[in-house]
């Protein structure tokens, strides 16, 4: 029997100070990636993943910010919460924050800076979840700046490596997990590393000795953007473009999912589009509804 996932962690705390200055006033997650706020594209995944039930993380001179922008969530018919990053201690850490929102459930965490472009695969990948650990890979060119994975001829993991020196493989391992129950009390016997951070990777790792993480290696179908650097942070954005602009669709549009999804009506799609100043957004979303 699969173990569903139905909750989700956005981390979208930290400094943001591969993007300074332009994060000295205001959250990363808030700037834009082409033509909208760069949180929605990971809120867009957990969306399309069918998770309704969503915490992020963020610092706390932010939530005024980010409430005023999404809300509780009910407009796009999901739940969102949120939890303080007092001091960043690494991704793992948001386990330790979240633990009475996940309450011992299965969960999926994304980072709020990944861009995901064309879903489909992740959620496939993801409906089929069996509990353990889930990770997403991508072949690049740079494995060496990435968390880090070699598998075998099978495609079963048989390493993984935070930023190795020396690579093992090409395939760097995205900002995207799925975890059993067990995720918390991994991340709570975790000792900090060099970085005096709680890693991912040692969560992963744990998995991986226990004989309980897979890989799903995203195929080219699927572009992945790690939006956290100036340059990638435009090469998201001119990729996110080029899309839109050929195909007349957007990417990361949350408004569009719920409606698709049947989280929300025509009608609250109408109002949310009417609450919206004139605008090629808007626009989009009234076609969207007429058709």
């Amino acid at each position: 029997m699969k173990k569903s996932v139905k909750k989700g962690i956005i981390l979208a705390g930290g400094h943001g100070y591969r993007l300074y200055p332009a994060t000295r006033a205001v959250s990363k997650q808030h700037l834009t990636v082409y033509d909208k706020p760069m949180i929605y594209y990971p809120l867009s995944v957990l969306m399309d993943m069918n998770i309704r039930d969503i915490l992020l993380i963020i610092n706390a001179s932010d939530s005024d910010r980010f409430k005023r922008l999404l809300g509780d969530g009910s407009q796009l018919g999901v739940k969102i919460s949120y939890k303080p990053e007092h001091d960043p201690r690494g991704i793992a850490n948001a386990f330790l924050i979240g633990e009475e929102f996940t309450g011992g459930d299965n969960v999926a965490l994304i980072l709020g800076d990944n861009v995901f472009c064309d879903t489909l695969q992740i959620r496939t990948a993801a409906a089929d979840f069996d509990g353990g650990a889930l990770v997403f890979g991508v072949r690049v060119n740079e494995p060496e700046e990435y968390g880090v994975a070699e598998v075998d001829r099978s495609g079963h993991v048989v390493s993984i490596e935070e930023k190795p020196d020396k690579p093992k493989s090409d395939i760097a391992v995205t900002g995207l997990y799925l975890y059993d129950s067990q995720v918390t009390e991994i991340a709570r016997g975790l000792r900090p590393s060099g970085r005096g951070e709680l890693e991912i990777t040692d969560v992963n790792q744990v998995y991986l000795n226990r004989g309980n993480l897979k890989l799903e290696l995203l195929e080219d179908s699927v572009t992945w953007f790690d939006a956290g650097t100036a340059d990638s942070m435009l090469q998201a954005g001119n990729y996110v473009a080029s899309v839109e602009r050929t195909t007349g669709r957007k990417l990361g549009c949350p408004e569009e999912i719920a409606f698709r999804n049947h989280y929300i009506t025509a009608a609250q799609l109408k109002q949310l589009a009417d609450d919206m100043p004139a605008g090629e957004y808007r626009d989009y979303l009234d076609k969207l509804r007429r058709d």
